[in-house]
């Protein structure tokens, strides 16, 4: 035998081609791939990077020898210092999942011949449905590919890669969210039934279906423990197939994980965005965005890097809302985050959306400095902070929201709902109290300025308490407010500035700080007190509405309020305490 090889991979399918694509670029020289046919899966793939192939090469066993791994044929010998076993089995009995008229036009796996100046689906989302769309695309066929459930992210680089270079060219059509429910025969043609707002029903020529695969195990190529115990022989697993003994990885994976791994002194190189990120296929992301988005960020204006002010309009229907009130945003787990952090189960999710529901704010002032009144605006004003991501919880949404700016597409709610309203303020002379933490200030700015731009004359305060100055997003409007109405009073509460002496919202009221610095006396005859945020400053206790309940260990507004006569608003007992938690 000759000297060893750096890498073989047995099997010339798109994962494989994958790996050993990466093994060239990473500095590796002698690197082969074992083919059991009589072509690879994407001939062009080998002459671009300079892989050797050797066509009709059935393996029979891996053996280690010395410190090599010895690759048997029923042809000759290969040594190499790791190994890849790239194969991939058809499963025994598959058959389509949807209902589908047998005959000539309807194929599993197979290419119709002749396949040039025929139009063919395909139906499938994996590696093998790319393989079978390339080919068909090479030989002059007018190719669909039905790509239903496809995830990118589980696509191996070179397949990935084909089904941007088929998308430029426009040699085929990607469909990457709809599949048929139906093949039918209508005229001795198979008919494709989407049964779908997206895709319209369409005939076709022939119909072939991308078969599932099974991962080949140890067993299929004859290897031996000693082989597998030197961990340098890989499988190419893929949905948690992962062969006793042997390392594994997806195909979208395996190339770097395999190198990284048996090769420490390989030049990995950066993936190369063009053609090797797996997080995105030209189509895929914008199709999904067409499909789940129906609202148009209009303005994203960053108090800091972790603390924004956005407004999202709506592609139809009224934005209609009572000050207080709360409506959803979205984002798809398929866009890209701020930070590296990856949620629980992604592979499963990746095409679905990430939401949450957010008070909805306020602009406090109009472009011409009056009071704004946002009942006849077509947007609606959200204040967000970054969520960082901990070993508990990886948060979805805004890592996600960060990266947007205004003209990007958003999932806002088809409701605004939520009785954090204003609705029990009923006397123009009450004194009103906002009590906030952080971005719970939003729904408090839409609550202000309605009481203020309908003629409150009673106290308004709003205190709202944050680590920062920094962290105000809407300070220099509270105090343009306070200029212009006498009646109204801002007090931010920085608990982390060196020059600030550090107070938090419960002080204001265990030391009377309202009516000591504002001449405001809090009586629950006359005052509602409103509270948003942290629900540890809200301190909502457990039990009934009367005598029987339990205030939670540290102290909270509501238990320094309930000494005071103040009592809680329930749906069914009208109170002057009003409260929305944020968490």
């Amino acid at each position: 035998m000759a000297d060893a090889h750096d890498l073989i991979v047995i099997g010339g399918n798109a994962g494989g081609l994958s790996a050993a694509v990466f093994a060239r670029r990473s500095g590796l020289d002698r690197v082969t791939v074992l083919e059991p046919g009589t072509t690879l899966a994407l001939p062009g793939v080998a002459g671009e990077f300079g892989l050797d192939v050797s066509y009709g090469e059935t393996v029979v066993s891996v053996e280690l020898q010395d410190d090599d791994l010895v690759v048997t044929t029923h042809r000759q010998c290969y040594r190499s210092r790791a190994v890849l076993v790239a194969l991939r089995s058809p499963i025994e009995d598959w058959a389509p999942d949807i209902p589908t008229v047998t005959g000539e036009r309807v194929h599993i796996d197979e290419i119709p011949s002749p396949a040039n100046d025929v139009d063919v689906l395909v139906v499938g989302h994996t590696d093998q449905a790319v393989e079978l769309t390339v080919r068909l695309a090479d030989l002059g066929a007018g190719v669909v590919l039905a790509a239903g459930g496809m995830n990118p992210r589980r696509l191996s680089p070179v397949g990935a890669q084909l089904l941007n270079d088929l998308e430029r060219e426009r040699r085929a059509t990607l469909l990457y969210s709809s599949r048929p429910q139906q093949i039918a025969d209508v005229d001795g043609f198979p008919m494709a039934y989407f049964n779908d707002r997206r895709t319209p029903d369409l005939q076709f020529d022939h119909v072939v279906f991308s078969s599932g695969r099974r991962a080949v195990g140890p067993a299929d190529v004859g290897a031996s423990d000693a082989a597998l115990g030197a961990g340098r022989l890989w499988f190419l697993g893929q949905d948690d197939e992962t062969p006793e003994g042997a390392p594994s990885a997806p195909g979208a994976s395996i190339g770097r994980d395999l190198v990284t791994a048996v090769f420490p002194d390989a030049a990995i190189p950066a993936p190369e965005p063009s053609a090797w990120s797996r997080h995105e296929v030209p189509g895929v992301t914008e199709e999904l965005r067409q499909e789940h988005y129906n609202a148009t960020i209009t303005h994203f204006e960053p108090t800091h890097s972790d603390l924004w002010v956005l407004r999202v309009r709506p592609d139809h229907g009224s934005v209609s809302h009572l000050p207080g009130q709360y409506a959803s945003l979205g984002l798809g787990y398929w866009e890209e985050r701020v930070d590296d952090a990856i949620e629980a189960n992604i592979d499963e999710r990746w095409d679905k959306l990430v939401r949450r529901s957010y008070s909805i704010s306020h602009r406090i002032f109009d472009e011409h400095g009056y009071l704004a009144d946002e009942v006849g605006s077509d947007e609606l004003e959200f204040y967000i902070v970054l969520v960082p991501p901990t070993p508990d919880n990886v948060p979805g949404l805004t890592p996600r929201l960060a990266l947007k700016k205004p003209g990007d597409r958003i999932y806002l709610g088809p409701k605004v709902a939520g009785r954090y309203t204003l609705a029990p303020v009923t006397d123009p002379a009450d004194t009103v109290v906002f009590l906030s933490t952080g971005t719970g200030e939003a729904p408090q700015n839409a609550m202000v300025t309605e009481l203020l731009r309908k003629g409150h004359h009673g106290p308004i305060v709003s205190a709202v308490s944050v680590r920062q100055w920094a962290d105000l997003g809407y300070l220099d409007q509270h105090r343009r407010l306070e200029q212009r109405f006498a009646n109204y009073h801002y007090v931010p509460l920085p608990t982390r500035e060196p020059d600030v002496p550090k107070r938090y919202i419960q002080d204001l009221i265990a030391g009377d700080v309202f009516a000591a610095d504002l001449g405001i006396t809090l009586d629950p005859q006359n005052t509602h007190v409103f509270l948003c945020g942290n629900p540890a400053m809200i301190g909502l206790p457990e039990g009934g509405d009367d005598g029987d309940q339990t205030f939670p260990e540290t102290v909270g507004v509501v238990q320094l309020l309930v000494e005071r006569g103040f009592t809680l608003d329930h749906r069914k007992k009208r109170g002057n305490i009003h409260y929305e938690e944020y968490w």
